[in-house]
């Protein structure tokens, strides 16, 4: 487990929780996600734990059915978290429709717990990326933009959360790469004045904007929700993953299934 990036307090609380979770199942990878992965974490921010997991092939046929997702929220010692893990056959079927969650859970960082086989798989994600990424970026980040302008004063957070999923996609669609750290992305695509909302939003998870500032980043919004759509029709990325890439991923996952009988 690799917790060097966390505060001591909130290390401490995660490192218990995934050991606690990791005894339940077999984690293939835990995403650190979030505004402490995307690069503007405040003191009152929670903890959010993306996993992905391996259940055992005789509980996915016979009777028995093991759940496909683990969901767990609650407040440790002050600490918020957020944890949601998910089965590794419906992850591959999203990834190969285009879920740029499920995406980011295996070619993102930092990852605080990982498998071998985690090296194993994330080749052949890369192989299967396409431009169907596009309607899954472009969709959260107009719904995030519309939820700020129909709460008539909106947050710091909200606005970033609009930013980093837009310049997040952008760059997938150019560069076949997974970044969500701000830090990287506002230089790399020229949004150096949204490092002011980094600063209002680190001093607090609800940190309002004027009116003033909402009018200023607009331009900003509409100028990332422009380049994702322009990264699109520019993608070197296929359409669809191609019938290679399909393949390899169904046998690396009927090879796990037959390990994990």
């Amino acid at each position: 487990m690799h917790f060097g990036v966390l505060p001591e307090a909130q290390a401490r609380v995660a490192r218990g929780v995934l050991e606690e979770e990791g005894r339940a199942r077999e984690h293939l990878v835990v995403l650190l996600s979030g505004a402490h992965a995307y690069g503007f974490a405040s003191p009152d921010s929670d903890l959010d734990l993306k996993a992905v997991h391996v259940v055992p092939t005789s509980l996915l046929v016979g009777l028995d059915m093991a759940p496909a997702a683990r969901d767990r929220m609650e407040v440790i010692d002050g600490v918020e978290i957020d944890y949601t893990s998910n089965e590794i056959g419906p992850v591959l079927a999203g990834i190969l429709g285009g879920n740029g969650n499920y995406v980011e859970r295996i070619l993102g960082a930092p990852a605080l717990v990982t498998s071998p086989l985690l090296g194993e798989l994330r080749p052949l994600v890369r192989a299967a990326l396409s431009r169907r990424v596009h309607r899954h970026y472009a969709g959260f980040a107009q719904n995030q933009r519309k939820a700020a302008e129909e709460e008539g004063g909106t947050t710091a957070k909200r606005v970033l959360y609009v930013l980093r999923t837009a310049l997040t996609g952008t760059h997938l669609l150019r560069a076949g790469e997974v970044v969500t750290d701000v830090a990287a992305l506002f230089p790399a695509y020229g949004f150096e004045e949204a490092r002011e909302l980094v600063t209002m939003k680190q001093a607090g998870e609800k940190t309002k904007l004027s009116a003033g500032d909402v009018k200023r980043f607009r331009e900003s919004l509409d100028r990332a929700m422009r380049l994702l759509g322009e990264a699109r029709e520019g993608s070197t990325l296929p359409e669809a993953p191609t019938d290679e890439a399909f393949r390899a991923l169904s046998n690396w996952l009927i090879a796990l299934r037959k390990a994990r009988f």
